[in-house]
Parts: structure tokens; C-alpha cells; sequence
């Protein structure tokens, strides 16, 4: 199938596009019961966007696990802060439920990173790196992907910034409900031009 999508992208065309970020209702989790309570409700959706952080490390060797799972609908944006609430069965159990589609960019690691934290098995996930891949699309990553399909920028100003923090800024919020809702509207966009 042809691609209407640019097949590549300059930094500097990207620069040059508007800026986009979530601007819905951002929960931050950092109970189990918390977490219960969010994943029931996320559990009447049938598409979420994931992404996951963990905080970086700047020694050869170093491993952090996962610090953040989050989940998004287009509308609200959930971040499930493991480093705080732990592993708990509700959030492995729905990413290992095969009825909700999961959608993410260049998700293997974040899958294996999570495997090694508590063992589960990830159902119905879509790398939407593979999606565009088959549209013709060359450039991949959550950026670029945005930049291709939703002609918009995204800010990836927070992405090495201390997620085990005790407490997230605003703007952490903000770049870690983007990079899980962005999914959801790439998706979206790929479904309206009759791709997906």
C-alpha cells in the first residue's frame, strides 16, 4: 500500500512544526489502591496508548528497573509509579489482557524491562514503528512519528530527568502523559486515512 506519509524527516523540519503536548486529565498513581481503582476504569477502553520511564543512568553498568508505567486514552492519562506502589497484579494483568489493544513506540525494552521486574505476559501490544514501517515510513521513534504523521513537535525536554523523584513536576507529568496519549493520536490519525 502507498503512503501519503513522508517516508523521512530533517530535525530541522521538525523544529520548524508546531508544538503539540496532552492537554487532558493527567493522574498520577502512587498507591496499589490507586492503581486499582484507575485500571478498572481504564479496563472500558479498547485502546490505550503505554509508554513506560525509568530514571537514567550515567554509569556503564548501571541498571534502574522501570520506574513509571503509564496508560493513555485520548482524553485522561494515567501514570502508575511503580518505584512508589511497587508491582501490583490489577496494571500486570490488564497489559497481559489480549481483549485491550496497548499501543506503543519502540516497545520491546519497555516490555523486557517490566519482565524483569515481575514476570507477566504482554498481550495484544502494537508497535506502531511496525505500522509505518509497512506504510512506507523510514524515520521511526515517538518524534519523528509524531512529526511524519500528525505534522506536530513534541518536546522531549524531561526524558532523562530523575523519574524515581519522590515527587514529579508539572512538566514530567506533562512529557510522560504525551508520550503515552501520542500513540493513541497516531493511531488515531492512521485509522482516519484508512491505514489501520
Amino acid at each position: 500500500m502507498n503512503s501519503r506519509f513522508a517516508e523521512h524527516i530533517t530535525k530541522e523540519d521538525i523544529q520548524s512544526l508546531p508544538l503539540l503536548a496532552f492537554k487532558g486529565k493527567i493522574h498520577t498513581l502512587n498507591t496499589e489502591k490507586e492503581c486499582d481503582r484507575a485500571v478498572k476504569k481504564l479496563r472500558g477502553f479498547d485502546t490505550l496508548g503505554f509508554d513506560t520511564e525509568k530514571k537514567p543512568t550515567f554509569v556503564r553498568g548501571e541498571y534502574n528497573h522501570t520506574a513509571m508505567v503509564q496508560l493513555s486514552t485520548m482524553d485522561e492519562a494515567f501514570l502508575f509509579r511503580l518505584n512508589l506502589m511497587g508491582y501490583p497484579s490489577s496494571l500486570f494483568d490488564l497489559m497481559a489482557d489480549h481483549s485491550i489493544l496497548k499501543l506503543g513506540i519502540s516497545i520491546d525494552d519497555d516490555l523486557k524491562d517490566l519482565n524483569k521486574a515481575r514476570r507477566f505476559k504482554p498481550k495484544n501490544f502494537t508497535d506502531l514503528n511496525d505500522l509505518v514501517r509497512e506504510l512506507g515510513v523510514k524515520h521511526m521513534g515517538v518524534k519523528k512519528l509524531a512529526a511524519i504523521v500528525l505534522e506536530s513537535r513534541i518536546s522531549k525536554n524531561q526524558q532523562v530527568s530523575n523519574w524515581e523523584a519522590e515527587s514529579l513536576t508539572a512538566a514530567q507529568k506533562k512529557y510522560a502523559a504525551t508520550d503515552a496519549w501520542i500513540c493513541v493520536a497516531i493511531y488515531d490519525k492512521l485509522k482516519s486515512r484508512g491505514y489501520v
